[in-house]
């Protein structure tokens, strides 16, 4: 049970009661004194709980990391047994740990069990969360796999080893002034709208090729392709389409395949693979 933090400052509540009993004209006085005096009591004790509650949350979510390592150990061997299905080499798919919303306790927990490669969403929480790591994550990548906003492409080429969500001509621009003020590029995958839904980010498949051409002249090169197939249904007719339209532009990374997938878009030619849940357990939203 979490007590209230002790102020220091004394609270005259008894005093107004008091004061009041005996006196109109004084408890009117002491009473709109007193009353303010509180409100910055109140308010700070108010704070002090909820950071308290917060700090406890965290400790509590914390106190037990060993389910990731054995997840991770989980995700590795159903990725050998779905690589194997295929005739395909284990060693032919990187695993990228998306530790979005996950600590950075979390994120060491899965390095020390061997994890190299971690996705993050948000460029926000990325740029928290990543850079007091790299001394503790010698050769760790960081992939930013989620939308990414243009006046974020700075900060994406500061913080991302890899950039996951280029889709437009916008931030394809931005993204190529970046990399030259910054001095350092990051490899780039397209994200692929693979199954046209209209509430998703992604390139249209038919105008993917184009789309590289464009980023070509802009001095960008384009290593992959990446897509997140439709929630409902069977996402294996997606990542076929995905795999064709990769061997058509010559492009053989393939980002494909999430937590509860990931084993059907390794049969259909994935070279990456994004678990999050399976690996770091159940996500709770910010």
């Amino acid at each position: 049970m979490l007590a209230l933090p002790r102020s220091t400052t004394p609270i005259r509540v008894g005093r107004v009661a008091s004061t009041a009993s005996t006196s109109g004209v004084r408890a009117s006085s002491e009473n709109s004194h007193s009353v303010g005096s509180l409100r910055p009591l109140a308010s700070l004790a108010g704070r002090n709980l909820l950071d308290a509650a917060s700090s406890e949350a965290e400790s509590d979510a914390m106190s037990d990391l060993s389910h990731i390592p054995a997840n991770l150990s989980a995700v590795r061997e159903r990725m050998t047994a779905a690589a194997q299905a295929a005739g395909r080499p284990p060693g032919s798919i990187d695993l990228v740990a998306v530790s979005k919303n996950f600590p950075a306790e979390a994120v060491l927990a899965a390095f020390a069990a061997g994890q190299q490669r971690f996705g993050e969403n948000r460029v926000q929480e990325a740029a928290r969360k990543f850079p007091p790591l790299r001394e503790k994550m010698p050769g760790a990548k960081l992939h930013l796999i989620g939308t990414l906003q243009s006046n974020k492409a700075r900060d994406a080429v500061r913080l991302a080893d890899v950039v996951e969500s280029l889709d437009r001509d916008s931030l394809a621009v931005a993204l190529a002034k970046a990399i030259e003020s910054e001095g350092r590029a990051p490899q780039l995958l397209i994200q692929v709208n693979i199954g046209r839904e209209a509430q998703k980010g992604g390139c249209d498949p038919d105008q993917v090729e184009a789309f590289r051409d464009r980023c070509a002249a802009l001095g960008l090169t384009v290593a992959g392709l990446m897509a997140i197939p439709p929630a409902e249904g069977d996402p294996t007719p997606h990542f076929a389409s995905l795999a064709r339209l990769g061997r058509t532009m010559g492009l053989d990374w393939l980002s494909m395949g999430m937590s509860g997938d990931y084993d059907a878009a390794i049969r259909a030619g994935s070279t990456e693979v994004r678990v999050g849940s399976a690996i770091f357990g159940s996500r709770t939203a910010p």
